[in-house]
């Protein structure tokens, strides 16, 4: 069995992480921590094998208490952060304080499980723009796995909401996903966005 402890001021975020991860019998989620501070006590209390951690919360950001636990934990625990941020400050401090793995909350349920899975056996788990921002390529140029995903869709072809529908999210988080990636290649129509991302090896 995989105990998790989850770390998010969010209570709705919570409460679905718990219901992703809980239909799995191989994984046990035994604490909820709300702040940095209180993460640090329910990791200490519970000895978890992985610690899933958000970044921007009160009283002591995840940040901080990745560098807590891994400064005074008797044991190590596995910690990925799961967050909205994804640029190259935010990833390289989290990694820096000893983060094993980085993902963002608009990843599929289904990778979510075996990041879990993946982190508990050892293995690093990072989104694309963690990957550059270690090879040392700007998180501000290399696209997200999400956005990455957005890019194929163009190159399938069909409308924006089309294309939601197959990656199940909303047409104006696909709007928004599709904004970034323009702005990150420099273009400003689908044909080019293609044509630049596969130039350049980000898809």
């Amino acid at each position: 069995m995989i105990t998790v402890v989850i770390a998010d001021d969010h209570p709705l975020v919570r409460d679905g992480i718990v219901a992703i991860l809980t239909r799995e019998g191989d994984i046990d989620v035994v604490a909820e921590a709300a702040s940095g501070p209180e993460a640090v006590a329910m990791v200490r209390h519970h000895d978890p094998d992985a610690v899933l951690m958000d970044l921007r919360m009160p009283a002591g950001d995840g940040v901080d208490a990745i560098r807590a636990l891994r400064a005074t934990s008797r044991t190590r625990p596995r910690i990925l952060v799961l967050t909205t941020y994804d640029t190259d400050h935010d990833i390289r401090a989290a990694l820096a304080a000893g983060a094993d793995g980085y993902l963002l909350k608009d990843t599929p349920r289904a990778d979510l499980i075996r990041a879990v899975r993946e982190l508990a056996a050892g293995r690093p788990v990072l989104t694309a723009s963690a990957l550059a921002a270690l090879t040392g390529r700007g998180a501000e140029t290399a696209l997200t796995a999400r956005e990455a995903e957005v890019v194929r869709e163009l190159a399938a072809g069909g409308t924006n909401r089309e294309a939601a529908r197959r990656l199940n999210v909303s047409e104006t988080t696909f709007k928004t996903h599709l904004s970034r990636v323009y702005e990150k290649l420099g273009v400003s129509d689908r044909a080019a966005a293609v044509r630049v991302a596969y130039e350049r090896g980000l898809i």
